[in-house]
């Protein structure tokens, strides 16, 4: 039931860990935010110009008591040979039940990792993830009109962009067209399915 789900604490790939952040996380976060603040000043409001090791480590510490608490699901994405911070990541419910069985996917990449794929091979395993060790029906991504990049990585992931909410606002309050990418389970077992019998 999903009132009881526990979520799932990582998911291993071939290169990449993808888990809950925890104690201990916070330089290699501040690390990975701070280099990458050119690269995500645009699209991340969230983004510091400085952000201190202790500033990221109650963050972390905070990421992790709401995944604890099921309240969010925020992801650190490391490199699995260096254990470096190579991104984030995180099933969002914003502001919706777990019932819903909804999620927005979120991500960021680090600037020096930007360009080569990362994002679309992230977004796939937790499409993949998603649908298989967590409850969810139904996954969005949202962004900005504007950002390319962000688009070409739903759209080589499979999914289909359902609306353009014109004059969209983020939280703090920057106009923009917001694209709206979405996938379901049961279109996505379907696929699986397929690619299974095509294999």
């Amino acid at each position: 039931m999903t009132d009881l789900m526990l979520p799932p604490d990582r998911l291993v790939t071939d290169t990449l860990v993808i888990r809950s952040f925890d104690v201990g996380d916070g330089p290699g976060h501040a690390e990975a935010v701070t280099a990458s603040y050119d690269h995500l000043r645009h699209y991340m409001e969230w983004a510091k110009p400085r952000q201190s090791a202790a500033e990221s480590e109650l963050l972390c510490r905070r990421f992790r008591a709401q995944y604890l608490l099921r309240q969010d699901f925020v992801l650190g994405v490391f490199d699995r040979r260096s254990e470096s911070l190579v991104g984030g990541a995180g099933f969002h419910l914003r502001g919706r039940t777990l019932a819903t069985q909804y999620a927005e996917i979120g991500m960021w990449i680090h600037a020096a990792h930007a360009g080569r794929g990362l994002g679309t091979r992230v977004l796939v395993a937790l499409l993949r993830w998603g649908f298989s060790e967590w409850p969810w029906q139904r996954i969005e991504w949202r962004c900005d009109e504007e950002n390319g990049a962000s688009r070409r990585v739903a759209e080589k992931a499979g999914m289909p962009l359902e609306t353009r909410m014109r004059n969209d606002a983020t939280p703090t309050g920057r106009r923009r067209n917001t694209l709206i990418y979405a996938a379901h389970r049961s279109e996505w077992d379907a696929e699986t399915r397929l690619a299974g019998v095509l294999a």
